[in-house]
């Protein structure tokens, strides 16, 4: 599987309470996301920089990304290993730090997998899986801050 894969969305701004960006304070920072044939993306700014706190924003996202990205290689390697996953929930964290020049960037991210399996001879193999598909994740390997893993497996009978 060897290739480029593209992907679109739109994004379009929908905070425009009639006069546009007139004033700092005089627009809100929603927004929709649109892809083909899914479920439209409601999002806003951080409630700290004037958004709705009951919308997606840029960071949550984020973190929803690596989260699922990390999430959807290690059941594959899971699959392939076999090592059967019955649950796993992913309980992510991370930091962001505001600059100087009123910009940000993210310092880190844990990921923090509960993961359930059948085996309890798998446990140390389906722990160290999670490296394995930290390293193949397209999103962990097109940020520039490092992501941790602190799992933890449990054994269903």
């Amino acid at each position: 599987m060897n290739g480029q894969h593209n992907y679109s969305l739109t994004v379009k701004w929908t905070g425009n309470t009639g006069t546009g960006t007139s004033n700092y304070k005089e627009f809100e920072r929603n927004y929709s996301i649109f892809v083909a044939n899914k479920t439209e993306i409601l999002g806003s700014s951080d409630p700290a920089f004037r958004g709705d706190k009951t919308k997606h924003n840029p960071e949550d996202m984020l973190l929803a990304s690596i989260s699922s990205c990390h999430m959807l290689w290690y059941l594959h390697l899971c699959a392939v290993t076999g090592i059967i996953v019955t649950d796993y929930i992913d309980n992510t964290t991370g930091i962001m730090i505001e600059t100087a020049n009123g910009g940000g960037r993210f310092t880190e991210a844990t990921l923090n997998p509960i993961v359930t399996i059948t085996d309890i001879l798998m446990t140390e193999k389906a722990n160290e899986l999670h490296k394995k598909a930290n390293e193949l994740c397209f999103v962990a390997n097109s940020l520039n801050f490092p992501i941790y893993h602190i799992p933890t497996c449990i054994i269903t009978g």
